[in-house]
């Protein structure tokens, strides 16, 4: 640039064309001082105004004044160009040199990162060969490194994984430049580890020679926590549904409820996620529903809780419902968790077994009390006497008497929810006796209800019939009196009930453990009441009974 500004010079002043004033050198001189340092183009700058000036003074066709201011300007121009361009350079040069020392400072975090990384990394071409590798995946693999540099990365991942594998490398495109997934890696050994491969592309637009990313993280004992936590899973499924059990949780935060397929089929519902709790409002009895509100008081976690509930299904069956599990506290909102049993079939079960045994009681005393009401007519055929040998007469009050008899013993038998009062049943039972004066009642009017109403009247039959087979009602002479009284203690209100017969004794009561002694409470235990006594005397017999208004009005 320098001679070619030179020779143009030249010959421009030799040719005698028009003077460019110096300005022709300030092109090169741009040029120098961009290529090279400042004292370089200094030079340059100098060494072209002498040459321009010794030009001009040659052809003399200026004053020398003139050429002198010329030159001298060139020369500051050319001076501040390349003073400009150099102080350019030198900024460009510093941050040039920075950004250089960041790259090198951030490749060495990520060679050191890439080295030390508790995952195993490298890098592959295009046709998924491995490029580079560190430490970490060496060691997974068992694999020196120079032995795994240049291997297919499909060698390395089991058979059976390799169509994934394939299929994975096939997808990845700028669109979705990365893949995941569960594969097997085949060890130097011949063993096999279980890893998360991450595939990634390095570039998005080309595809150059280290173009795929490989993370490997080895999932092994992860995944066979996995497997033994799904087959512990598995195996409570299996127990669940074996005992038609079902799981359930209620979020008191948000009001839902949530349950295991099973625990829907109990109550009759579609399985759902979540369900609002508000929505078993519609199956569960009114008089339960209670029992699912929110847990009161503070401090309830790992509280149990344990209900009983009806419910009324879509399809109308009625089911007993247990819900069994315990109170939690989740990031400040209440919850029960637990299991669901239906109880239906074992409260059926259970009723009908009760019932078995009703039936089986009510055998037992009806033969008793079939054996007792033959007694109890033979004594009072005994007991009655033809009237100046009016045997009419003998038949009409013999019958009267039966017929009595009749009468209690279907108030003894009638059902249990109909009810009556102490006075009915004690008159009805000695009704065949009373027409001589033979009995004496008095008492309040006391109602007594339900099954106290059988088994008291039990109790009055059972001290009747005693009376005729060993006491004073087989005596012409005997006298009974019934009497009961509401009195006030410190445990509360109690009725007590006195049995007293005055008059000849026929035989001395029999000491067995019978149905009739256990009606009576021998033992201490009456079929109904409490705090049972027996009294004989020479003169006659005394029977005392407490029973509770609660009791008897139940």
């Amino acid at each position: 640039m320098l001679v070619a500004a030179l020779l143009f010079e030249a010959s421009v002043s030799l040719s005698g064309a028009i003077d460019p004033a110096f300005l022709e050198f300030i092109p090169a001189i741009v040029v120098i001082a961009f290529l090279e340092n400042r004292r370089i183009a200094v030079g340059s700058t100098l060494l072209m105004a002498a040459a321009g000036l010794a030009a001009r003074i040659i052809s003399n066709r200026h004053p020398l004044a003139d050429e002198w201011t010329r030159a001298i300007l060139l020369v500051l121009a050319g001076g501040m160009i390349a003073f400009l361009f150099d102080r350019s350079r030198r900024s460009l040069r510093a941050a040039l040199d920075a950004r250089l020392a960041a790259v090198e400072a951030a490749e060495s975090r990520y060679r050191s990162a890439f080295e030390r990384a508790a995952l195993g990394f490298a890098t592959a071409n295009d046709r998924g060969e491995l490029l580079r590798l560190n430490k970490r995946l060496s060691a997974l693999l068992g694999y020196l490194e120079d032995d795994l540099v240049g291997r297919a990365l499909d060698e390395l991942v089991h058979q059976d994984d390799r169509a994934l594998l394939k299929n994975s490398l096939a997808t990845l495109t700028s669109q979705a430049p990365w893949f995941g997934g569960e594969m097997r890696l085949i060890k130097s050994d011949g063993g096999t580890l279980w890893a998360w491969l991450t595939l990634s592309l390095s570039a998005s637009d080309t595809m150059p020679s280290d173009s795929l990313f490989v993370v490997v993280d080895d999932i092994t004992e992860r995944r066979a926590a996995r497997e033994a936590l799904k087959a512990q899973k598995e195996w409570l499924d299996l127990a669940l549904f074996a005992g038609r059990l079902g799981t359930w949780r209620i979020d008191y935060g948000q009001d839902v409820v949530s349950g295991s397929r099973q625990f829907w089929e109990i109550l009759g519902l579609s399985p759902m996620a979540l369900r609002p709790l508000s929505d078993l409002s519609s199956i569960v009895h009114p008089s339960d529903w209670g029992k699912l509100a929110p847990p009161s008081g503070t401090n309830r976690r790992g509280t149990n809780y344990d209900v009983e509930i009806r419910l009324k299904r879509p399809d109308g069956q009625v089911r007993w419902i247990a819900l069994r599990g315990r109170e939690e506290n989740h990031d400040g909102r209440d919850q029960r968790i637990g299991i669901a049993a239906d109880l239906t079939e074992r409260r059926q079960t259970t009723l009908l077994r009760a019932a078995v045994r009703k039936q089986e009681n009510l055998r037992l005393e009806l033969r008793h009390r079939l054996s007792n009401l033959f007694a109890v007519i033979t004594a009072i055929v005994k007991m009655q006497d033809a009237p100046e040998g009016n045997i009419v007469k003998f038949k009409e009050t013999l019958v009267g008497r039966i017929r009595a008899l009749e009468v209690t013993h279907k108030l003894l038998t009638r059902s249990a929810d109909q009810s009556s009062t102490i006075r009915d049943l004690v008159v009805k039972e000695l009704q065949p006796f009373s027409e001589d004066g033979k009995t004496a009642i008095t008492g309040p009017d006391i109602k007594i209800s339900g099954g106290a109403a059988e088994s008291f009247a039990m109790i009055i039959h059972e001290l009747t019939t005693n009376s005729i087979k060993y006491g004073v009602l087989g005596d012409a002479q005997g006298k009974i009196e019934a009497r009961w009284t509401l009195n006030s203690g410190g445990t509360g209100d109690e009725i007590v009930f006195d049995w007293i017969e005055t008059g000849r004794r026929l035989a001395a009561p029999i000491k067995r453990q019978g149905f009739g002694s256990m009606i009576l409470g021998v033992d201490g235990t009456p079929l109904v009441g409490h705090s049972s006594q027996f009294e004989v005397r020479e003169d006659g017999f005394r029977y005392s009974l407490r029973l509770s208004p609660a009791e008897v009005q139940a």
